[in-house]
């Protein structure tokens, strides 16, 4: 039977506009202009004579015709996407990886070299993420992201790396003396924060059985973990951070970690969306170098306290 079928653009404008909620969001998804979306959604409703949109033009809501229509067409292409990427080569040259900004700076490149010498023909891209990822609707191979603790109902398709260990870390040049039972004294240090994490202390606290630290002491606050890393390697003062993040530090002497560290609860894991020669290889590498990282230090005796007074 011959398919009767409206443009396939007014159709995909339609639908990332009706998912999205806004005309401007469809634009940035299909790379086109607010202008072009209006037009194609236009054109649709005069091609089917119903209206797919009321409201507002900055933020429409759908009729009973677009609410009816949107599953479909959504469905539609993503089977779509699905049987496209099917007929891609699953062992192409490239890789796309997703993962947690601070981690790709700071455990990933400074390991990629290896992964690379040994997979020539595997063009690794990377992008920096720190919200959540849809694998298959942003069609990355593998993204790597921090999870609670496995479990049951954990997908199949997910490699568990390390579980994170928190410990305060700081510069040598910054840490006191310890005392004679190898204690060090946190009270009198600056304490750094992350925006992005403000429960690490309090985290680190609940797992070494110590107070948190008083807020009215936390000398700066920084937008991103990195740079509360950069802080404290720069001797601004003591944060907490996961040991995976701060080992090559804290083993070149770059940094001291009194108190040792302390599971937080979480871990980090890889995903994959389909499994295949150049997947299999990297998340074999991954469990290769997660694998030599040390277990973290043992916590020392506690301070006299966190540095609340």
């Amino acid at each position: 039977m011959k398919r009767r079928l409206p443009s396939l653009n007014a159709l995909r404008a339609f639908e990332a506009a009706a998912r999205l909620g806004r005309m401007s969001a469809a634009a940035d998804e299909l790379a086109v202009t607010h202008g072009a979306v209006s037009r194609q959604i236009r054109h649709l409703e005069e091609v089917l004579g119903v209206p797919l949109f009321a409201g507002s033009k900055a933020r429409p809501t759908l009729t009973d015709a677009g609410r009816a229509l949107l599953p479909g067409l959504t469905d539609g292409f993503d089977r779509m996407d699905a049987a496209v990427r099917a007929c891609v080569d699953a062992d192409g040259a490239t890789l796309d990886v997703s993962c947690l900004s601070t981690f790709l700076m700071r455990w990933l490149i400074p390991r990629l070299h290896r992964f690379n010498a040994a997979n020539p023909g595997i063009d690794v891209r990377l992008r920096a993420a720190d919200q959540a990822v849809d694998i298959d609707r942003e069609r990355f191979d593998v993204i790597i992201t921090v999870d609670e603790s496995p479990s049951a109902a954990t997908p199949p398709a997910t490699l568990t790396l390390f579980a994170e260990m928190l410990g305060p870390v700081a510069a040598p040049a910054l840490l006191p003396a310890p005392s004679p039972d190898g204690a060090a004294d946190l009270r009198p240090l600056p304490v750094l924060h992350t925006k992005t994490r403000r429960n690490a202390w309090a985290m680190w606290s609940a797992a070494a059985n110590l107070p948190p630290p008083d807020p009215a002491r936390i000398s700066t606050e920084f937008e991103h973990y990195y740079y509360t890393l950069e802080a404290a390697l720069a001797g601004l003062g003591v944060c907490v951070a996961p040991w995976h993040l701060v080992a090559d530090d804290v083993r070149s002497g770059r940094l001291l970690a009194p108190c040792g560290f302390h599971a937080s609860g979480y871990v980090y894991v890889a995903q994959w969306r389909r499994r295949n020669r150049k997947t299999e290889r990297f998340c074999a590498w991954l469990a290769e170098e997660a694998a030599a990282i040390a277990a973290a230090p043992q916590a020392f005796p506690p301070p006299a306290d966190l540095p609340n007074s």
